[in-house]
């Protein structure tokens, strides 16, 4: 029986006391083992970043997974950040350069969140730091006051690309996601294709074109992962695409073996 592919996820910079400490959340574990049916691998984002090119070469796939922080905007333009806007560096550092050596590979990338803007902005796109002030958008920011259980609690419809990845797992064009997000994409990045939008317009899915599974959700499907079957679907397509590429590498490497005996 195959051992269950590894997933690396990037981690966040957390000051706790006088430390820092390395850490990604629990209910994104919990998600690539009861979801994707994947053993987790932490990478550690340190600053300066650590070289990743042999972390990915023993991975089978990437889940870059969302965070209070956000992408420093000197990254995807000249606009200062706003006061009191959270930032990670090191994550900024560890994350922007995997993600086109990651797609470069082929491996397989799920991107959530901070996660899927940090893939809009490696492949160039940009982002509003305020999506509520944006013209013509709502505001899709939690109230922090709510116990989680509404905060992760579908929130909106969102209508999915005809033919696109998400519409073959939800078996229809339309579904219905949670929101938690204070920012979002305001140009798109290249190659990206667009698999879902909001009803005021804002882009919540992308795929890359090209070949590959490369997804990025704006929502957090992470959330209760077993609990609804649309979040499950994307999982368990992340995790098959993942077990695919492990096949391929261990076929690759059993032909190294075999030219080289």
């Amino acid at each position: 029986m195959a051992l269950p592919p590894l997933v690396g996820l990037p981690t966040d910079r957390k000051q706790i006391g006088l430390h820092p400490f390395l850490a990604v959340g629990e209910k994104y574990v919990r998600a690539l083992v009861d979801g994707a049916g994947a053993t987790p691998v932490l990478l550690p984002a340190l600053q300066p970043p650590v070289a990743a090119d042999e972390w990915l070469s023993r991975l089978d796939g990437l889940l870059l997974t969302g965070a209070v922080s956000n992408i420093e905007p000197h990254h995807y333009g000249n606009e200062p950040s706003y006061e009191g806007n959270l930032h990670d560096p090191a994550r900024d550092a560890t994350t922007l350069g995997l993600i086109p050596r990651a797609v470069a590979l082929g491996l397989p990338v799920l991107a959530i969140c901070r996660g899927f803007q940090e893939v809009n902005v490696a492949f160039g796109g940009s982002l509003f730091q305020k999506l509520h002030e944006a013209i013509g958008f709502d505001d899709h920011r939690e109230n922090p006051d709510d116990p989680l259980e509404v905060q992760y609690a579908p929130s909106h419809d969102i209508r999915l690309a005809e033919d696109g990845l998400l519409a073959a797992i939800a078996g229809g064009t339309q579904a219905r996601v949670n929101s938690l997000h204070g920012q979002g994409v305001a140009r798109l990045g290249d190659g990206l294709v667009v698999e879902a939008i909001a009803p005021d317009g804002a882009i919540e899915a992308f795929r890359r074109d090209g070949g590959g599974f490369l997804l990025g959700l704006q929502w957090h499907p992470e959330w209760q992962v077993t609990q609804d079957p649309f979040y499950l679907g994307i999982f368990r397509a992340f995790g098959d695409a993942c077990r695919a590429y492990a096949a391929r590498r261990a076929s690759t490497a059993r032909l190294h073996l075999t030219e080289s005996a």
